[in-house]
């Protein structure tokens, strides 16, 4: 499992964009940058739908205000799930980018891969939220219950930024 201290590694994920799905890679989007990652185990489930994306749309400011250039929530749904999600919860509008780990490639890649299978949830992520200067991690706030939203909320990384 990724750890404070490490390098992220690669791994293309997927946005939609204005001519539809669009790679990105994750090592270059980070690279010289300030960005808080969060991670949820999926679009439209109800503690991420009413919980985590909200809490990083009340806190975008705060997180502007202390230098972060980016704020990315990833969920291991397709693109065409994540950009109707940032629609319905109004991340789209508040400047949340919603990137889709539809293979789970990022999310295996730093060792956060989980499964449930009586809800029906597979290949999906642990619920996390971390700072990530220059491609280095230097926060990683993970819950120890997937259907909680304390560490890993908007709130919860500020916090731990002091």
């Amino acid at each position: 499992m990724i750890s404070v201290g490490d390098t992220l590694p690669d791994a293309t994920l997927v946005q939609m964009g204005a001519e539809g799905p669009e790679p990105v890679q994750m090592a270059e989007r980070v690279k010289g940058r300030k960005v808080a990652i969060f991670a949820v185990p999926g679009a439209f489930t109800p503690t991420c739908h009413s919980a985590h994306v909200p809490s990083f749309i009340r806190t975008k400011d705060q997180f502007d205000a202390k230098g972060v250039d980016e704020i990315i929530c990833i969920s291991a749904n397709d693109p065409f799930v994540m950009k109707a999600w940032g629609e319905a919860t109004g991340a789209d509008k508040a400047g949340i980018t919603m990137l889709a780990d539809a293979q789970s490639e990022f999310t295996d890649a730093i060792g956060m891969r989980f499964d449930a299978p009586p809800a029906g949830l597979i290949g999906r992520s642990l619920r996390y939220a971390m700072l990530v200067e220059d491609g280095k991690v230097t926060i990683l706030n993970r819950e120890e219950n997937p259907g909680q939203c304390e560490l890993s909320a908007g709130e919860g990384l500020l916090d731990t930024m002091g």
